[in-house]
């Protein structure tokens, strides 16, 4: 996208909200400064992982320039974490005032004002957008231009008339929604998550394509703010890659909210009447059939964005995945590193970030450090939340690993029944013969908050048994991680230690 981009091709309504997002992040009057002799560091994309680089490598002293031909924070800011989080906590607002008679609070009616909702959306994405301005990261002694930035052969980037040159390179360029090959579909409109919180009316009938992490957040978060929803899932199930136990659960939240989920579903075409859409599909479990939705949402599949870099003239590799790294992080050119979603199959935010950080030790001080050496935590925002770090079961078995799990129940812990929050569980799974913990699974309102403890003692080689021993107050959820610790620590209590005990307990009495 060339730097001379209407504001009003980006991103809509420009209220008073996306006017100020705009000016943050993609401001109309930039200038781009006149290129440094050489650069220490060029960045390619202002997403979570060009920022960190950038930012990163210039508070240590680098001379560094940062490209961003669209929206500087990329989708996190505009298109993803933060517009999403603020839609799903209205509705969980929503659907909190309704079930309020479960704890004495009488609500007489909630009305939900989806304007307001998605004024509320813009507006603190409007005041977030200021960290990752081009005016802040200008301050942070970073030269920033906006424009399509490819690369020339050798050591050069050209953006904007100008060419770059540069001691290391970096592609931090993310990925995008793609358009599925499905006959009629964009024709008709279809939203991805990349036009979805653009809406000013709330759909009445609205229906999501793929049930993974964005399929299922969405569609909750709209059945709860009132539309009639549909979740279609082309296999078998839905967060399919995730503990089954825990999605289960999440099904069954999901049909409580008026949800409709279908598996195994192929959508065969899409017309566009009027303002409806008729979409004919045919599925495993029920009759061939159409039914008419006012809105469409496309919630599975990312591309790379690999177009117009010109690669090939610097002998970097990619495939539709997005750019082939090993792992340092490093392109098949030793000059060009990449980072976050245009390398990366865990496309999160946090990722992106801690990408950034192997990338600046690797490409500007010779660092050795290893993506596969960290330990990434995920949560997927329904309401309960499932929350994952480490191993499933499944795939410590496909190691030859002997494992055991621990399984604590929230029924069973107190805050969780004073909260009414009863339905789930946090599961930890350590190696056979000692407490080093090889993955967890918490399904809980806040798992996204409880899964970092557990994080912090993979990290750090805190074993089951070190958790037990921690401290936790009281009643919080939390505690059942601890109560997880207990459980390992008793099961070393075997019959010649209970033996050995009791003989001495009776010498002592």
């Amino acid at each position: 996208m060339s730097q001379e981009t209407n504001a009003a091709d980006l991103i809509s309504p420009l209220d008073e909200h996306n006017r100020t997002l705009l000016a943050n992040v993609h401001p109309g009057g930039w200038v781009n400064p006149e290129p440094a002799g050489r650069y220490n560091m060029v960045v390619i994309g202002g997403g979570t992982a060009g920022l960190v680089t950038a930012v990163g490598a210039a508070g240590l002293g680098a001379k560094v320039a940062l490209i961003e031909r669209h929206l500087m924070g990329g989708d996190c800011l505009n298109a993803g974490c933060v517009p999403s989080k603020a839609l799903i906590r209205a509705s969980r607002a929503a659907a909190q005032a309704r079930g309020a008679q479960a704890y004495g609070v009488k609500v007489d009616g909630v009305r939900v004002d989806f304007p307001a909702v998605m004024e509320r959306l813009r507006r603190l994405r409007a005041q977030i957008s200021g960290n990752d301005s081009a005016a802040r990261y200008k301050r942070l002694g970073v030269d920033v231009f906006v424009g399509q930035g490819r690369f020339t052969g050798g050591d050069g980037v050209a953006v904007g008339g100008k060419t770059l040159r540069f001691a290391k390179a970096v592609i931090a360029t993310g990925a995008r929604a793609v358009a599925l090959p499905i006959p009629g579909l964009m024709a008709a409109g279809a939203l991805t998550n990349e036009t979805v919180f653009n809406l000013t009316e709330l759909p009445q009938r609205l229906l999501v394509i793929g049930a993974g992490p964005i399929g299922v957040e969405l569609a909750q978060a709209f059945a709860r703010l009132g539309s009639r929803v549909t979740l279609f899932e082309a296999m078998h199930g839905l967060l399919t890659r995730e503990d089954q136990d825990a999605a289960e659960i999440v099904r069954k939240a999901l049909a409580r909210d008026g949800v409709e989920f279908q598996c195994c579903v192929d959508i065969e075409s899409v017309k566009k009447t009027g303002d409806a859409k008729t979409v004919g599909f045919k599925s495993k479990h029920a009759p061939p059939g159409t039914k008419e939705f006012d809105a469409i949402l496309v919630g599975v599949g990312r591309a790379p964005n690999v177009e117009g870099l010109d690669l090939d003239k610097v002998g970097v590799a990619y495939d539709k995945f997005g750019v082939k790294v090993d792992d340092h992080l490093r392109t098949a050119n030793p000059k060009i590193y990449a980072a976050g979603d245009i390398c990366l199959a865990q496309k999160f935010t946090h990722t992106a970030d801690f990408s950034a950080r192997i990338v600046i030790q690797n490409a500007l001080f010779l660092g050795r450090k290893r993506f596969s050496a960290l330990t990434i935590p995920w949560c997927t925002y329904t309401d309960p939340e499932i929350a994952h770090v480490g191993l499933y079961e499944k795939e410590a078995l496909a190691k030859g690993l002997k494992v055991r799990t621990f399984v604590q129940k929230l029924d069973e812990v107190d805050r969780a029944v004073l909260d009414g929050e009863t339905e789930g569980f946090v599961k930890i799974m350590v190696e056979d013969g000692g407490d080093n913990i090889l993955g967890a699974t918490v399904v809980t309102a806040h798992a996204g908050d409880m899964i970092g403890e557990i994080s912090v003692a993979m990290n750090n080689g805190v074993g089951l048994a070190g958790i037990g021993a921690t401290i936790h107050p009281y009643p919080t959820q939390s505690e059942a991680i601890r109560k997880l610790g207990d459980a390992y620590n008793r099961t070393r209590l075997t019959p010649t230690a209970r033996s050995i005990l009791s003989r001495w307990l009776a010498l002592t009495r």
